[in-house]
């Protein structure tokens, strides 16, 4: 049965149902046998026409990454990286990232911004399947839309440094993320990744600054 959702949906959202009928004929042959399991694909960021949502599928191994697309009506189910914040206390499993995890929420919480869990530990946790490992990173996304300053994010990589693992987190702005660490640093321009493209900017929060 498939589920209404309204588009766009957002980066790093978990998406369900998509047909093997829309997979491209040349995919490799590992990317036709996680969609017949049913796993889900994950939205990343690109420019489609209407109707239409971007999307990576994800494969056993870390090369393993396949860029298509999946039409907004076959979505059948999705999750959000801000529903996976509390899931990490339903599971069994006791990777470094998903220690960190426990550790940093309740100071995650107390920014009173919406937060979640995205990359292998998202993907864990809104699955079941296994693909963090001993080594794997915890990956974040902050979603700020209003202006989030250096001297903020400098005092949260701060905070998230004393956490008992690395932990990687994507501030998300109104035009694309942006890395907490880079952002926090020095350098006068910052990369923010959005719909079109990746490019070179003063502050993500003025469109007007942007510049290539």
């Amino acid at each position: 049965m498939v589920m209404r959702v309204n588009l766009p949906v957002q980066p790093h959202d978990l998406l369900w149902g998509m047909p093997m009928a829309t997979v491209p004929a040349d995919a490799p042959a590992w990317v036709f046998e996680v969609i017949t399991l049913g796993h889900p694909v994950v939205v990343r960021r690109a420019q489609v026409a209407q109707g239409w949502v971007a999307v990576g599928v994800r494969g056993h191994s870390r090369d393993q990454r396949f860029a298509t697309l999946m039409s907004g009506a076959d979505i059948a189910w999705r999750v959000q990286p801000e529903q996976l914040v509390d899931a990490v206390d339903n599971v069994v499993a006791d990777w470094p990232a998903l220690q960190a995890l426990r550790q940093i929420r309740s100071l995650m919480n107390a920014l009173g911004l919406p937060w979640g869990v995205a990359g292998g530990a998202g993907f864990e946790l809104a699955t079941g399947i296994q693909v963090l490992h001993q080594d794997s990173d915890l990956d974040l996304i902050l979603r700020t839309d209003d202006f989030f300053s250096r001297e903020q994010s400098a005092g949260l990589v701060e905070a998230l440094d004393n956490a008992l693992w690395r932990i990687d987190l994507q501030l998300q702005t109104p035009a694309g993320a942006v890395a907490l660490r880079e952002w926090a640093g020095a350098a006068r321009k910052v990369l923010l990744k959005a719909d079109d493209g990746a490019r070179l900017v003063d502050n993500p929060w003025q469109l007007q600054e942007h510049a290539a």
